[in-house]
């Protein structure tokens, strides 16, 4: 029987993706940092190991057929991780990769979070493994969360557009493709919505969808509206949490990737993969 293993079951996609295979019926081993945060679930076996570390990662990875893989928590040193875990999956003999990366993953894209996607989807390259590459746009279901507590979405994104994709479409996504090994080898998908909206016109949508949206974020007052800041005031007003500063740079280039349309790409991906139209940012905030 063919092995297929499940990281980031503990989080938001994998999680998804690791319930939409269960309910499928289809058995998997969920390979997680913490054993006691594991969903329990029929068909699914449990096994620890970090990214980082090879050795763990080496036998948690035996006799797997399929592996996907999420991308590690945000850290300074993550692309070394997942160099860690390739390493530990080809040596472990893995027979195929399908990794979750980011929509327009390049060694030059703006944000600064997809050209390490890009190294690691490098990295998967270099070991000869067959692959498949998911790349999806921004979260649909952050959009929330881009609202401070004062009612304002503030970044350098000018008029720029997000065609930001349902976490949702994203599991159903990566569950057809592992559910069909081999089919989607050598094949790189870009995931995102049926739209791409600017800042302002997903201000007014997170409005009119208020009561929906309002217990997931910190901001409970009546209107939204979005106001634009220089790369210069990006930083200024975000000195405040003391984040170092590639992770700064990272928040700061998520809207400056935005204001170079960079991220405003829409693809029939989702629906290639799934049968279905994706959802749109109306839809996941009204609960589909």
């Amino acid at each position: 029987m063919s092995v297929l293993a499940v990281t980031g079951a503990t989080g938001n996609v994998g999680g998804r993706v690791a319930r939409l295979l269960a309910a499928a019926g289809v058995p998997q081993r969920l390979v997680v940092r913490d054993a006691g945060r594991a969903p329990s679930l029929p068909g699914a076996t449990v096994v620890t190991s970090t990214y980082g570390d090879g050795a763990a990662a080496r036998r948690a990875l035996d006799g797997v057929d399929t592996l996907f893989m999420v991308s590690g928590a945000e850290a300074a040193d993550r692309v070394d991780q997942h160099r860690t875990f390739i390493d530990a999956a080809a040596a472990a003999g893995v027979g195929r990769i399908v990794y979750l990366s980011f929509y327009g993953a390049a060694p030059d894209a703006t944000f600064t979070l997809a050209r390490d996607h890009w190294v690691t989807e490098e990295h998967i390259r270099a070991t000869g493994l067959p692959h498949t590459f998911l790349r999806d746009n921004m979260y649909a279901d952050f959009m929330p969360y881009l609202v401070g507590e004062d009612g304002v979405i503030r970044g350098p994104a000018g008029d720029g557009r997000v065609a930001a994709v349902a976490q949702d479409d994203i599991a159903e996504a990566v569950v057809a493709v592992l559910r069909e090994p081999g089919r989607h080898d050598g094949v790189t998908y870009s995931l995102t919505g049926p739209e791409a909206l600017t800042l302002n016109e997903i201000a007014a949508v997170l409005v009119s969808q208020h009561l929906s949206w309002i217990s997931k974020a910190a901001f409970v007052g009546p209107e939204v509206r979005y106001e634009p800041e220089t790369i210069e005031e990006a930083y200024a007003s975000r000195a405040k949490y003391n984040a170092p500063a590639w992770q700064v740079d990272a928040w700061v280039s998520t809207y400056t990737a935005i204001a170079a349309g960079e991220l405003a790409g829409v693809t029939g991906d989702v629906e290639r993969i799934t049968g279905h139209p994706p959802l749109s940012l109306r839809e996941v905030l009204s609960g589909g």
